[in-house]
């Protein structure tokens, strides 16, 4: 920052040996956003405060540089050229803040104009000698819908029999032969001498069985839609950077993220 032209006093360098020298009512606090917004103004979220909270326990250090509105695009290149820590992936990553809230802020924030009259962000020459890129790439869930056919229900129609019984009364009607003695001496005068005969009908019912068919039931088939939840899940590939420094012997040196 001081190579781009910004002046030393106007750099803060806060990081784990400043919080010790602090006292221990300034590490309770790293974590809230008024420490913050003490430091570096009112902008500062919820989710911001934290990261950087965290980001100076875990040994990291917090930059701020206090710039004109023409310069911040300027001071903001010096600083992306060193690839500093992305505040909200990191928010999103640790789980310090849902990332719905977190991707708002950062649109919001990102839809502020800055000052019409920006000088260049980086030289030529700063550029040129930090132009390797790594890119990080995450795999996102995209959840679709697809219409497949789960089974088929069919309705046959086919005939079967039973046997059944049913009691019924019939009635008979016998010619019955009747003969009677006869002795009054009256009944032997006027005698008939010529033939004859007398007949009586004899019936008898006999059962009939008549069959007839009549509609029971009725059978159809309609479709009855209904929906539930499902939860679909997959587990998402992330890249994230560390970042290492080491002397000249390969060991580590001052923070890594």
């Amino acid at each position: 920052m001081k190579a781009g032209g910004f002046h030393g006093e106007d750099i803060s360098i806060f990081d784990k040996d400043r919080v010790a020298s602090m006292g221990n009512g300034m590490k309770q606090g790293l974590k809230e956003p008024g420490l913050w917004r003490r430091m570096f103004g009112e902008g500062i979220r919820e989710h911001e405060a934290t990261v950087f909270g965290q980001t100076v326990q875990q040994g990291g250090c917090v930059i701020s540089v206090r710039v004109l509105d023409s310069e911040v695009a300027h001071a903001t290149g010096i600083l992306d050229v060193h690839k500093p820590m992305n505040v909200a992936d990191r928010a999103i990553t640790t789980g310090v803040a849902p990332a719905p809230k977190v991707e708002a802020l950062a649109r919001e924030a990102a839809a502020t104009p800055l000052a019409a009259d920006q000088r260049v962000a980086t030289s030529p020459k700063l550029a040129e000698l930090n132009n390797e890129v790594l890119r990080l790439a995450e795999e996102q869930l995209e959840v679709g819908k697809e219409m497949v056919v789960t089974g088929r229900t069919r309705v046959r129609r086919f005939t079967t029999e039973r046997e059944v019984s049913s009691d019924v009364s019939l009635h008979e009607e016998h010619a019955e032969v009747l003969r009677r003695a006869i002795s009054e001496p009256m009944s032997f005068k006027n005698i008939d001498w010529s033939d004859g005969e007398i007949e009586m009908v004899e019936t008898a019912e006999h059962a009939l069985a008549n069959k007839t068919a009549r509609i029971v039931e009725e059978i159809s088939l309609k479709k009855v839609g209904s929906d539930h939840v499902e939860t679909i899940r997959e587990r998402l590939r992330r890249q994230q950077a560390e970042i290492v420094k080491v002397d000249a012997s390969g060991n580590r040196i001052g923070p890594q993220a």
